[in-house]
């Protein structure tokens, strides 16, 4: 049934896949608490399997490995729920201390083989095994650090299954930690090398959509968690699902990836507007395909208008012509042709699912591979090397084992990869590299016209 692992790794990990699990379980009719189908559907079970296992009494539990350095977050979704299976919970005893060096050489390397062990077991339960999903963040300790070395050992034991990780990358304007830069900029080598799949999830933009389109006055993790949940459900309803175009995870990585370092995507989702704004919606498949293009409802800090697009994919779901959807998908790219590259003739993929998110009619999910996001990786190069230039804060990774010659390597890699995504889109810029276009590509009223 072409089975996935899911591994939550440190506080932001765990947090946002607790989220995920507790919408998926609703989808599928299993109720979160118990594990007990109580579903009205026989569709809902139909691939189930993808990410849930069954017991002999048909209880399900979760394919999900809950991974920290320290025991604090899992003791919160320990007992919480009977979909986590207890000996799933793998923690060592002292935090990673937001440090990148402990994660990867002292404390993460301590419970790594039990982190393995625990995989193993469940990937030798599957028939089929697709991939892994991992879900962390890399501003942290154990996010970075152990999730570096975790992806290296499954790389080298299932070289032919895929990896896709749901990263959440450090924003300045909403930064907690001081050496989130040092974290972040280490990460990358291991998220170009290892992944197949990266999805980049923006503190900044997912508090913007807060407070700007669901008109939150005071935004909660939990409210975040719950946008991030709900768009991975999104990009994952066509595994979970049958559907009349539909997508698994290797179609996606096929379409949505040109070449290999290239595959750092930018996810959104629609509807996302206050209840109060609901009223004056039409809910039209249009709607949905002018959102989905809008930078306000993009989960990573990115201006679609300040790059070209490689690819772009529409995930959309419930009742709807498959006709009318490849029509407005088609309009969008037509009327910005500007704002997509032209050496990929048809760079725009749909699937549709029959079947709708909870307390909706209809949705739709955005992934996009655009040059764009070069902006927010040299946000992460230049904050770290304004540190390195005076080498704060490396005496807390040099004395973890680490050599300077590991971040400097990493800013190597980094400055590489902006290479080659600015590179990607060399032959339709201006000589003036970087020009900014003010042109109004993909503004709502462009996006929803037919």
């Amino acid at each position: 049934m072409r089975e996935i692992i899911t591994v939550q790794i440190g506080g932001a990990g765990n947090a946002i896949g607790d989220a995920f699990w507790n919408v998926i379980t609703h989808e599928h009719g299993i109720d979160f608490k118990s594990g007990r189908f109580c579903g009205t559907s026989q569709l809902q079970l139909e691939r189930v399997s993808v990410f849930f296992n069954a017991t002999a009494s048909q209880k399900f539990y979760a394919r999900a490995i809950c991974v920290d350095t320290e025991q604090g977050q899992l003791q919160k979704l320990f007992g919480k729920s009977d979909i986590y299976r207890p000996e799933n919970f793998v923690s060592g005893t002292e935090s990673a201390g937001n440090s990148y060096a402990r994660g990867f050489h002292t404390d993460g390397a301590a419970i790594l083989e039990d982190v393995l062990n625990n995989i193993r077991r469940e990937a030798e339960s599957v028939d089929s095994l697709q991939g892994f999903q991992l879900i962390h963040s890399i501003g942290g300790g154990t996010g970075s650090g152990l999730t570096a070395l975790i992806m290296a050992s499954l790389v080298d034991e299932y070289p032919d299954n895929l990896i896709s990780n749901y990263v959440v990358i450090p924003s300045e304007k909403m930064s907690h930690v001081v050496v989130e830069p040092y974290n972040a900029a280490l990460s990358i080598p291991s998220l170009v090398n290892f992944s197949h799949l990266t999805f980049c999830l923006d503190n900044e933009a997912l508090y913007h959509i807060c407070s700007q389109n669901l008109r939150i006055s005071t935004s909660t993790n939990e409210h975040i968690n719950h946008i991030v949940a709900l768009t991975m459900s999104g990009i994952t309803t066509c595994l979970r699902f049958p559907g009349q175009l539909n997508a698994g995870l290797r179609k996606i990585y096929v379409n949505m990836v040109p070449f290999p370092p290239l595959h750092f995507l930018i996810p959104g989702f629609a509807p996302l507007i206050s209840p109060k704004q609901q009223q004056y919606n039409k809910g039209t498949v249009s709607e949905l395909v002018q959102q989905i293009f809008s930078s306000n409802n993009l989960l990573c800090a990115v201006d679609l208008r300040q790059g070209k697009l490689l690819t772009a994919a529409g995930i959309f779901r419930g009742r709807m012509s498959p006709r009318e959807v490849d029509q407005l998908m088609t309009n969008v790219r037509n009327k910005n042709i500007n704002h997509f590259v032209e050496w990929i003739p048809n760079n725009i993929k749909t699937a549709i699912c029959d079947i709708p998110p909870r307390g909706l009619k209809m949705s739709a999910t955005f992934i996009g591979n655009t040059t764009a996001i070069q902006k927010m990786l040299k946000r992460i190069l230049d904050s770290a090397t304004a540190m390195y230039r005076r080498k704060a804060h490396m005496h807390w990774y040099t004395g973890e084992g680490m050599e300077e010659e590991e971040l400097t390597d990493a800013f190597e890699q980094l400055k590489e990869l902006i290479d080659t995504y600015s590179r990607s889109a060399a032959d339709e810029m201006d000589e003036a590299q970087g020009e900014t276009h003010v042109s109004c590509a993909f503004c709502p009223k462009l996006a929803g016209e037919k």
